[in-house]
C-alpha cells in the first residue's frame, strides 16, 4: 500500500521525484489551481501558458509532465487537469479532485515519492485527494516476473491471498511498482484533516483488498480460499468470521448454493461476518454474491463471455471490505456480512436446467437456465441474514448483463422495496465517487417467473431482466425489512484502460458506498 502523509513543507522545497499541480479549463488556456502558486512562481508566472504551448488545456483527467524549473527541488512537475474553472466563489466538485489525483498517481507508477499540492481548502477536499490518490497508485503484480509471491493453490483451492507463500508465478517482461509515497502540501493539519486522511487510507486499503480478490485467478481462488481470506481478515481487524460447510448446508438445507455448487470439484461455503459495537443502535446485513467462477454451468456461457468470469465474486469481495473497513474505523452500528460462495461449473453432477432446487426458504425454484445462478446463492443468503432480523438489507451483486445493457460499464443499478431507501443509497453512492441510477420493480414482471411445476423459475421475461432479477431476490427477503439491491455487473471490472482512479481489472465497486450506508447508519440518519 502506498504511504500518504500531509506535509507541511512547500512544493520548492520538498525533495521527490515529482511536484503534481492542478490546472483548470480557462477562456484562454489552462489556468494555474490553488495549490500551484509556488510552482507558477518558479515558472515566472507562465505555467499556464508553458502548458498551453505543450498542448495541454487543463481538461479534466488529462497528465503533462515537464521538465521542473530552478527552484524546485523536484526534477519534474505533472500537471493534471481539472476541467472547467470553477464560478468565482465555488470550489472544485470532490470527485473531479479524486479522479485528478488519480490520474496523477496512475502516471507516476514506478517513482518513489510524490508531492501533491491540488487544491485542499477544506477536509473534504483532503480526503478526495488522498483517496483518490491512493486508489489511483494500486498496481496488482503478484503474478508478474517480480512480483509478489502468488496464492498458493494445492489442488483443493488457494491457502492464501496477495503476499502469501507459494510458488511464484511468472509474465513475459515486469510491471512497474506503484508510486511508493504521497506527500499532500498545503491541507492544514487539524485533527479534520488528519481525520480525513486516515478514513481515506482505511477506505482505499480495503477498495484494494477487493481489487485483488477480484483479480486472482480462479485457480487461486475458489469458494473455499475465499473463506480463508475472509478469516484471515477477521483476525487482522477484529471481526467474527464462520463458515459454514458443505455438510452443514446439506443438514440445513440451503438447496441454492448447493445447486449452484455441485458440478464443481470445490464445495460452496458460507461465510458469515460480524462487526459489533456496544454503542451501536442499528444492524445493517450485507449480502455478497460470491460465484469464484462462472462457467454458466450447463447452461455454458458463448464465446468470449468466460475469459473474466473470476470477477463474478465482486459482490462478495465488495461485503469482506465493507465489514473490514467498519470494524478498522470502529463505526458506532452493528454489519453483517454474507458471503454466498459457490463455483458454477458443467459436469455430470451439475445441475441441469429443468432441474427443481428446494430453498433454504423451504421454497422450490424450477432452474431453467444454469446461468442465472447468482440469484440462487443470494436466496439462501438473504433468507438466512433475514432470521436475524437486521433493520436494513442491502445485497451487491453482479448478477445480470442486463444491466449492463441498460446502464453500461460504468453504473449500478439500485433496486429496493423502499423508494426512500433506494434514494437514499443513490444519494451516498454519488457522494462516494459512485456512479448509479434508481431502477425501478414493476410488479407485472413477477409474472413471468411462474412456474409449472415449482413456487417460482429462476427465469422470466427476457426484456427487463435485471428487474426479474431484482423481483426474484425480493422474494427471499423477510418480511418487515428494509431492502436494496445494487447489480453491479457493469462496474465491477473494467476490461478496458484505466481512467481516473480506477485500473485495469477489478475495481472494487460498492465498497465506498457500502461503507458510506455504514457510516449514515451509526448516526442514525440513514432514512
Amino acid at each position: 500500500m502506498t504511504a500518504l502523509t500531509l506535509s507541511s513543507s512547500s512544493a520548492t522545497g520538498l525533495r521527490a521525484d515529482a511536484v503534481v499541480v492542478g490546472v483548470a479549463k480557462g477562456p484562454k488556456g489552462p489556468v494555474p489551481a490553488p495549490g500551484a502558486e509556488a510552482v507558477d512562481e518558479a515558472y515566472g508566472g507562465k505555467l499556464g501558458a508553458v502548458l498551453e504551448a505543450l498542448g495541454a488545456s487543463g481538461g479534466e483527467g488529462e497528465v503533462t509532465k515537464l521538465p521542473a524549473p530552478d527552484g524546485l527541488k523536484a526534477p519534474v512537475v505533472v500537471a493534471v487537469g481539472l476541467g472547467a474553472l470553477p464560478e468565482k466563489g465555488d470550489a472544485y466538485d470532490t470527485e473531479t479532485l479524486r479522479r485528478a489525483a488519480g490520474s496523477a498517481a496512475r502516471a507516476l507508477a514506478g517513482a518513489k515519492k510524490a508531492a501533491f499540492a491540488l487544491p485542499l481548502d477544506v477536509a473534504d477536499d483532503t480526503a478526495a485527494v488522498a483517496e483518490g490518490a491512493l486508489l489511483g497508485a494500486y498496481a496488482f503484480n503478484t503474478y508478474r516476473d517480480g512480483g509478489a509471491d502468488a496464492a498458493a493453490a494445492d489442488g483443493k483451492g488457494a491457502k492464501a491471498t496477495k503476499g502469501g507463500k507459494g510458488a511464484k508465478a511468472r509474465a513475459n517482461g515486469g510491471a512497474k511498482a506503484a508510486l511508493a509515497e504521497i506527500a499532500l502540501l498545503g491541507g492544514k493539519r487539524d485533527k479534520a484533516h488528519r481525520a480525513a486522511v486516515e478514513r481515506a487510507a482505511v477506505l482505499a486499503e480495503e477498495v484494494n483488498r477487493a481489487r485483488d480478490l477480484i483479480n486472482l485467478p480462479s485457480n487461486d481462488l475458489d469458494p473455499t480460499g475465499f473463506a480463508a481470506a475472509a478469516q484471515q481478515a477477521g483476525k487482522e481487524h477484529g471481526f467474527k468470521v464462520a463458515v459454514t460447510d458443505e455438510k452443514a448446508l446439506a443438514k440445513g438445507g440451503y438447496g441454492g448454493l448447493l445447486g449452484v455448487g455441485q458440478g464443481s470439484q470445490t464445495p460452496p461455503r458460507l461465510v458469515r461476518l460480524e462487526h459489533r459495537h456496544p454503542k451501536a443502535t442499528q444492524t445493517i446485513a450485507l449480502v455478497g454474491k460470491g460465484i469464484t467462477y462462472d462457467s454458466g454451468g450447463i447452461s455454458l456461457k458463448p464465446a468470449g463471455h468466460n475469459e473474466t468470469m473470476k470477477c463474478d465474486m465482486s459482490g462478495a469481495a465488495a461485503v469482506l471490505s465493507a465489514v473490514s473497513a467498519a470494524a478498522r474505523l470502529n463505526l458506532p452500528v452493528n454489519v453483517t456480512g454474507w458471503l454466498a460462495l459457490a463455483e458454477n461449473m458443467p459436469s455430470g453432477s451439475a445441475t441441469r436446467p429443468g432441474d427443481v432446487l428446494r430453498m433454504y426458504s423451504g421454497k422450490t425454484v424450477e432452474v431453467l437456465n444454469t446461468d442465472a445462478e447468482g440469484r440462487l446463492v443470494l436466496a439462501d443468503a438473504l433468507t438466512k441474514a433475514s432470521e436475524e432480523k437486521p433493520d436494513y438489507m442491502i445485497d451487491v451483486a453482479t448478477l445480470t448483463g442486463a444491466m449492463v445493457l441498460a446502464l453500461g460499464n460504468r453504473t449500478f443499478g439500485i433496486m429496493a422495496n423502499d423508494d426512500a431507501f433506494r434514494t437514499r443509497i443513490h444519494m451516498l453512492a454519488e457522494a462516494a465517487g459512485e456512479q448509479s441510477w434508481p431502477m425501478p420493480m414493476p410488479p407485472e414482471l413477477k409474472k413471468g417467473m411462474e412456474s409449472p411445476i415449482a413456487d417460482i423459475a429462476n427465469m422470466g421475461e427476457r426484456m427487463g431482466g435485471g428487474l426479474v432479477a431484482g423481483l426474484f431476490l425480493e422474494e427471499f427477503v423477510g418480511e418487515g425489512i428494509t431492502w436494496a439491491h445494487l447489480d453491479i455487473a457493469g462496474p465491477a471490472f473494467n476490461s478496458s484502460g484505466p481512467f481516473g482512479y480506477t485500473p485495469k481489472g477489478g475495481t472494487g465497486s460498492a465498497v465506498r458506498t457500502l461503507v458510506a450506508i455504514a457510516e449514515e447508519a451509526a448516526h442514525g440518519d440513514l432514512v
